[in-house]
Formats: structure tokens, sequence, C-alpha cells
């Protein structure tokens, strides 16, 4: 309780404050030790707004404290919430209280985060806030359309950004989210849903402010057939105020723009449904369009860009670095000990937790397993659980967690029979096996309380001693409540605590059923991924060659799926205990005829599969093309550890100096940042344009120096900035993320500085720091609300400025940039016609991301400059005559756009670049009269592409470039 007469924020602060003292810590120390920015930290010692629970949680583990009685002033400190629907006359104060009832059911129904093995003997207590338990992690985000382009179009997988949830998500409205099982999609949504309803988003998801938060798990609707309407949304995922909501509520408040809508996991949803889910959410965008919308998939459950012609941004979450581990084994155990019985338990935790950080940091496969927050929460309870000896891979990984769960946590705390029934671990593995493998087979991730009885029933008389201690219903409750696997999120529902598990358990009742050719026949399928490659694991090693033999065979026979079936194969080899040696040269073999990868889509595929593919990679880049090298780094960079160091260290002297290096800045994160700075980084600095993300990678920047392009994407203060920047070489800065600067007068020093980046982190009073600067280059990303404009006006030797933020006007004629512009891209963030674009009539780039009517187009025309045009699903029956453009490129998410009309419209194209971001298909055949036109067509495999027979083939690239694989003959075709 707060003292008399003292608020109980600032008594929260001043606690943090002594503590602060007592301990002898900077503000500085704090950071290092919590990973929180030098804003937030400062916030909560001075009492000036009520911190977060994770910030808490992680200060009061900093400082060595209980994080119990802060939590609780924090909580009379918190201000209540207000609803965000405003009053709306008549009876909308009806709908009103009901919103406020059901955002207080949110807070309630997913307020707690189920934390895995934190206390498996008391299951209610296996919870822990979701505030305290969240842990943002990164996400990557694909560069929109031209985004970071330097030279003319490049395949949009070359560029990706990675940052912070919060940073990923600022400015978008529609978000597809891929991510990894047990990678914290759900997770995501939960936090997203609670901080909507209460209130409390930070200000970069201002967008998500004052909406009514509607969370809908895929797995409980395709159950029930038709995919809901708004109006059932509530009774579809069993809200118990449902039958009280008034007559069109749901659709009143999306209609009203106050709807965010968070649906989860469309790979759990059967792959020949998915394309009716699409149509679903293809509905719900079109008739709400101003409602937001957060989709979830696991990475190959969908192609890229599947809902890009909705207007969907694509994030990925990025596997857990070791900062982030660190804070979730922290977290992990902060949660553990207010679970504990007594202090000498408390204080065995403590020790668990500092050796359990020793041996991530030291031991390269722990770290390596734990990269998903499912994984690392497992590695936790385990290393409790083991008191610190620990499983070395991922199936070992499995299989104790799932020993642990079952029995031995029962067993060892002498819980015996808690519902009158016993259950051996084989018994309990029979039972669960058969309920997974149903799921599996029916390509469910939840089945009905009767149909999960039903299972149970046909199993018992083959188990008379399990029949013998009592029927179905009791089994099965048992289960739900001692297995540790098995759940029961509504009254008539059952599903496993995580897929994987699911997954793990079906692919041994496979196994166990000689199901072999089943598996293989639905190996092509994303959904069966993981069972096929745990069931190789399972396997013996006849059972596992007949599987890896079938999966290449059918590969051989089926071209459309060869790529897909020969690396699993590949990927399938580090789960297995033994290959026999012809196997493993027959799934190599296949692998290697794969080699060297040539998209990036490719190199994700390979990195996955572990070290033992970097033997099939070439040993130098010598020979390699362009797209070879990206993706060939990209490999050997995504993988991380120590042999993929050691491959680096000897192909990147190899580089000639043409070649692109982006993708060795983007695997900084996986490596130690020093020493992957001093060998890998430093021989290309001149080259990089290099990106910060951690601390371990900004002390380790005197490696780089003198740095000339430099982004930072974390917490730092103006000196920090400064610390490692030249003023006479740096010459490019992008200041992307982190606490709002409080103004942009320390890039007046670096007075080589002609490219700047602003991000969410940019001051709101905007540019009048920079004025006068000789900046030739400026790119404003997702700036805060309010951000002001007006300085633009005094950057008098402005060039290029590139706009990928909501503008406050309706037109570009306030626009105050200078009339020197030569180069104007616009996101489709901007928000704005291009009208009032001809005051600047030196522009010769034009990128624009949204659909321009005739009045747009003629005034486009009327640039007298204009070479260089690139537009997204463009219409151009509206469009004139333009024939200075000699290079277009298109962005597509539809088949429909007319490329007939181009010969017409642009007499003097010699460069014509196509990317889809959907499957689509054109025609090129009415392009032939351009008999010397260059054709490149960007991410070619979703590309039915017509006509292109009819140009030279010197006239055509395609990226990825097609393979001609052709099927291996095996020794046993050979005989």
């Amino acid at each position: 309780m707060a003292d008399s007469g003292e608020d109980p924020l600032a008594q929260l602060a001043r606690r943090l404050r002594t503590l602060r003292v007592q301990r002898r810590l900077q503000v500085g120390g704090l950071q290092q030790r919590t990973g929180l920015g030098r804003t937030t930290i400062s916030q909560a010692l001075s009492g000036s707004k009520v911190p977060s629970e994770a910030t808490l949680v992680a200060l009061a583990q900093a400082l060595g404290t209980d994080a119990g009685p802060l939590l609780a002033l924090r909580e009379q400190a918190r201000p209540r919430r207000t609803s965000p629907v405003a009053p709306l006359g008549g009876t909308r104060p009806v709908q009103q209280n009901f919103a406020d009832r059901y955002l207080d059911y949110v807070i309630e129904r997913h307020a707690q985060l189920t934390v895995v093995g934190l206390d498996l003997s008391r299951p209610e207590q296996a919870c822990w806030p979701l505030d305290a338990a969240y842990l943002s992690l990164e996400l990557s985000r694909q560069a929109e359309n031209n985004e970071g382009w330097e030279h003319g179009p490049q395949p949009l997988a070359a560029t990706s950004m990675a940052c912070r949830a919060e940073q990923a998500l600022a400015g978008h409205h529609r978000i597809l989210l891929r991510g990894l099982a047990g990678s914290g999609k759900t997770t995501l949504l939960q936090w997203l849903a609670v901080s909507t309803a209460r209130g409390s988003l930070p200000s970069e998801l201002s967008q998500y402010r004052g909406r009514i938060p509607f969370v809908l798990p895929l797995r409980t609707l395709v159950r029930q057939g038709r995919l809901p309407l708004p109006n059932e949304f509530l009774a579809a995922v069993d809200a118990p105020m449902a039958p009280g909501q008034p007559a069109e509520w749901a659709d009143t408040m999306l209609a009203a723009g106050l709807g965010l809508i968070l649906v989860d996991g469309v790979d759990e949803v059967p792959h020949e449904h998915r394309q009716a889910a699409r149509e679903w959410l293809k509905n719900l965008v079109a008739a709400y369009r101003n409602a937001a919308f957060v989709v979830t998939t696991r990475p190959s459950a969908v192609p890229d860009g599947w809902l890009a012609s909705l207007g969907f941004a694509e994030l990925a979450v990025r596997p857990m670095g070791g900062a982030d581990t660190s804070r979730f084994v922290g977290r992990w155990f902060t949660a553990a000990r207010t679970t504990a019985s007594s202090d000498a338990e408390r204080d065995v935790l403590d020790g668990l937790e500092a050796s359990l950080l020793t041996t991530v940091r030291a031991q390269r496969d722990i770290a390596q397993l734990s990269t998903t927050p499912l994984l690392c929460a497992l590695i936790c309870a385990l290393h409790r659980d083991r008191r610190g000896h620990l499983p070395h891979s991922r199936m070992e990984l499995y299989e104790a967690a799932l020993s642990m769960l079952m029995v031995r946590r029962d067993r060892e705390r002498s819980i015996a029979e808690p519902e009158g029934i016993l259950l051996g671990e084989h018994q309990t593995l029979h039972l669960l096996q058969h309920l997974a493998y149903w799921l599996i087979r029916n390509q469910q991730t939840e089945m009905s309380h009767s149909t999960a009885c039903k299972l149970v029933t046909d199993l018992l008389p083959a188990m008379p001693a399990l029949a013998d201690q009592g029927g179905p219903s009791e089994i099965l409750t048992h289960l739900i409540a001692r297995s540790g696997l098995l759940r029961q999120p509504t009254a008539d529902t059952v599903d496993f605590v995580h897929r994987t598990f699911q997954d793990y358990l079906g692919a041994r009742a496979a196994i166990e059923a000689s199901d072999r050719p089943l598996l293989v026949n639905h190996a092509h399928d994303t959904q069966w991924e993981d069972v096929i490659r745990m069931a190789v694991a399972h396997a013996r090693p006849t059972e596992r060659a007949t599987l890896l033999n079938g999966l290449i065979e059918r590969g051989d026979r089926e071209s459309e799926h060869r790529a897909r079936l020969h690396l699993l194969a590949a990927a399938s080899l580090p789960y297995a205990t033994e290959v026999a040696p012809g196997v493993r040269h027959e799934v190599t073999g296949r692998a290697a005829a794969l080699m060297p990868p040539r998209s990036i889509q490719e190199a994700e595929t390979l990195s996955a599969l572990g070290p033992g593919i970097l033997d099939l990679l070439p040993p130098t880049a010598d020979g390699l093309h362009s797209d070879e090298i990206v993706a060939v780094t990209r490999t050997a960079a995504a993988m991380g550890g120590d042999q993929a160091y050691a491959y680096l260290r000897r192909f990147v002297p190899t580089l000639g100096r043409s070649a692109l290096v982006h993708e060795l800045m983007g695997g900084w994160s996986n490596f130690e940042a020093a020493d992957y700075a001093r060998d890998i980084l430093r021989p290309l600095r001149d080259r990089l344009h290099v990106t910060v993300q951690t601390r371990a990678q900004f002390e380790a920047l005197p490696f780089l120096t003198p740095v000339k392009s430099i982004g930072f994407e974390m917490a730092l203060s103006q000196d920090e900035i400064l610390e490692h920047l030249s003023p006479h070489h740096t010459k490019s800065l992008r200041l992307m993320e982190g606490p709002s600067l409080h103004s942009l007068s320390a890039v007046r020093s670096l007075t080589a500085l002609r490219a700047l980046t602003l991000g969410p982190s940019a001051p709101v009073d905007g540019l009048h720091d920079l004025a006068g600067l000789p900046l030739q280059e400026l790119n404003l990303l997702n700036l805060p609300a309010g951000f002001s404009f007006e300085a633009l006006r005094q950057l008098p030797q402005l060039r290029e400025l590139l706009l990928y933020t909501l503008l406050p006007w309706r037109t570009l004629k306030p626009l105050p940039a200078p009339p020197t512009l030569t180069k104007l891209w616009l996101g489709s963030q901007v928000e704005a016609s291009i009208t009032g674009i001809t005051q600047w009539p030196m522009l010769d780039d034009v990128v624009i991301n949204h659909v321009m009517d005739a009045v747009e187009w003629a005034e486009l025309a009327a640039l007298p400059r204009l070479t260089f045009l690139h537009v997204t699903d463009a219409d151009f029956t509206g469009a004139p005559t333009m024939a200075t453009v000699s290079r277009l490129g298109l962005v597509l998410t539809r088949s429909d756009i007319r490329l007939d009309l181009i010969p017409d419209r642009f007499p003097n194209l010699e460069q014509l670049w196509i990317t889809a971001l959907a499957s689509v298909s054109c025609d090129l055949t009415p392009l032939q009269p351009f008999s010397t036109m260059q054709v490149s067509l960007y991410n070619a495999d979703r590309i039915g592409a017509a006509g292109l027979e009819e140009f030279a083939p010197e006239q055509i690239t395609l990226s990825p470039r097609p393979r001609t694989t052709q099927p291996h003959t095996t020794a046993q075709d050979a005989s």
C-alpha cells in the first residue's frame, strides 16, 4: 500500500531510486542489465509515467528485489481505463456500455500467459501477468516495393529490416505475421488485444488506439464450418456475453473504424480451405476498410504476398538472439520465484538462473536451441527440473520435456492418482499419440470433447488395466488435468498446449502404425513438414531409409513438388541418429542439385537445415552469379553458429568489389558481435550500410570505423549516436527506433552527411535542426503523429525525398519541399493524391504506390524530365502518352492490369521491371514492338507470363533464375 499522503506513482519512483542508489547503479548500468531504453528507465525513476509491468519486472530483477510490492504500487498508480468508444447518441449508449463490458472481458480473458513448465504440479500457478511475461521480439519487414533501392528495382526479398515488434507494426493497419512454431505469434496477438482494451498501447501503435479487439483463433473457427460474420464473432469464440450482444453491435463498431481483428493461425486451416479463409478476410476488408487486421501464420503455409492485394504488409518473427534469450530466462525465473514455496527454493532458483545464463552463452548447441520462446521455456523448465543437466538436441529436448510434463513431476512430488486414476508414462504416451494423430490426419488442431472421448473409448478394449480404473470421460479428464500436454480451452474443445507437441506425438504414432506411405503422400503439404521431420527421428533405421527414399523418389516423379520434397528430406537428416550411407548419399545428392541457392527463399530453406548443408555450398565466390552470392551469403549468415562463422571467414575474402554484401549485415545478430565485426565485416566496411540493433553491436563499432553509412535501431542518446561516427566520413545516417529524440541538433556536427533517414523516433517538432544543411537525400518512414514538415523548404540541396509515412494533407500541394527535387518516392502510407507534383519540374524518378486516376496521370505526364516511373497495380486506361519515360517498374498483386496499353502510353520504353507480390498472370505479347527493350521479372516463379518467347533471350531477366533440375536415377532404378 502507498504511504499515507504520498501518491502511489511517486512512492514507486522513490523506491526504485533508493534501490538504484543502494545497488550503486547508473542509468547506463540499468540499461545493460534490463535491455530497456534510457527514456523508459528515466520515466520510471522520475515517476513521470506509469511503467509497464514488463518494465517493472525487468527493473526488479536488475535491482535484486521482489517485483511483487512494486507491481502492487503500479496497480494503485495505474489510471482507470476509459472507454475507447465515444458516445454515439440514440441507442448507442447501450452499445457503448456493452463495449466496456467486452473490453473488461478481453483484459481478464487474455491478460494471463501460460508459462511452460513453470509449476507443473500446481497448474493454477503456471501463469504470469502478460505484461510481465511478454517479451517484445524482433520482427523483420520487407522493404516496401522500392524502399532502399539505389539503382532501379532489385528483387524484393533482397532488402529487409529488423526491429522490435512495436516499431515494425507502427503505421500499418493490415499485417500478415509469419513465424515458426512457438515463436510468439499468439502471445503478440494477446498483448495487442489486452493493450488495446486497456488503452495502454505504446505511442508507436497509435493506429490501434481506441479500437475494439476481436481475437479469432482459426483453429476454433474452422471446426464450425462456415467462418463467422462479425455479429457471430463473440459466439464463435464462446465469449460468455455473446447472448447479450446488442443487435448489429460488432457491425457498428467495425463500420465506424473501431475494430482490431486479430486472426490467429492460418496454418491451422486445412490446405484446401485456406482459399476460403482468404475470401473471408477479403470480404471483411471490403466491408470494413477502416478496420485494422493482424493475421498470423507459419512461414511456409501461404506464399509470399498471399494478402498483398488486400493491402497487407508482411512481417516475420526473427529468432531470439542472445540478449532476448537472457531477458526471457530472467523473466521465466522471476515468474518461477513467485510460485516457490520457501526462501530455500528461491535461493536454488537464483543459482539455476545464473548457471543457465552461463550455459546458454558458453554452449553453442543450447544457444541454437533457445531461439523461440517455446524452446527457451522448455530449456528453463528442464534446467530447473534436472538441476542444471540439459539435453543437446531438439528431439532429446522434446523427449525430456514430455517426460517431465507427463509423469515425473507428479511422481517426484508424490502426487499420485489425483483423479483416482494411475497412468504410466507409456500408457499416457499411447493415449496422447492416438489423439494427436487423429488431429494430424484430419488437419485439425483441436477436437470436440465428445470426439476425444470416443477416441479414448476406441483404445480401452486393448488397454484393460486402464479400462478397470475408469470410463473414457474420467480418463480424458485425468489426461487434461495431469499430462501437462492437453488442455480444454472451452467446455467442448480439447487441444494440445502447443502444436509442436501434437506434431511430435502424431509423428511417433504414424511410425508405429507403419504409415510411411501416408507421410510421403502428404509431404508436399506445409502442415506436415514438422511431422515428417519428427517421423524421421522416431523411425528405426530401415523405416527411416524407406521414408527418406520415398520423399526423394516422389520428388523425382513430380517436378512441381521436387524442390520442396528433396529439401525436406535433407532438412530431416539432422533429426536422425543413424542414416545408411547410401540413403544419405541419395538425399544429399538431391540437395546438391539445388546448389548454389539463387533466391532468398531458397537460402532461408537451406539455413534451416543446419550446419550439415554448409559442405554443399561453394567454398568461394569465384564464378558465382550475383544472385547466388547473395543467397549463399544469406544461407550462412542466417544459420549462425561456429561452423557458419568459419565458412564465412573463408568465403568473404573471395568476394569481388562489385559483390552485394548487405546480407552479411543482416546476419550480425546471429554471431558474437565483436568477433563478427572484426573478422567478417571489417574487411568490407567501406561497402557496408551498417545497422546497429544491440548494445553488443554498438560496442563493436570501433572495428568498423570510420563508418560511412550507419543506421541505429535501438535506444541511444545523442552523445552515443555520435560516439563512433566521423564528421568527415559519415555520409549516411538512419535513426529508426528507440524512444523519441528531443532534437536533431547533433546531426549538424556531421559535416560530410548527405543522406538521412528518420523513423518513429524522430522529434515531433520536425526538421528545424537540419535547416541549411547540405543534405541531398531524406527518407521519412512512419513518423510520429503531428510531425512538422515545415523545415523541408530550408534544405536547399535536397534532391531525393522518400516518403513512407502518413502525410497531414490530402494532396502534395502543401508539401514544402524545395523545387530542386529530382527523386520523389511515395509509399502506400502517404494516403494523399499526387496533385501538386508539378511544383517540382526537375523530377526524373518517381515511385507511386496507389492507383492513380486520370487527373493524377495528367499531372504526372506534365513533368518534363520524368524518366523512371514505378507504380503499383496501375490503371493505364486513364494515362496519357508519356514519351519521356524510358524505364517503367510495375508491382502487381492482380492479373487484370492492361499491359497491352503500355506501347501507346510509353512509346520510348527501354526497360520494364515487373515484381509480383502475389500469384499473377500477364501477357507480354503486346510488348513485342519494343524490339530492344529489357524485361526483368522479379518473383518470376509467381508470374504466369505468356509471350516470353517473343523476346530474344538476352532481353529477359528472371529472378529467381529458373532451374532445370533433372530427376536422379536411383540405385534401385539402375538395377
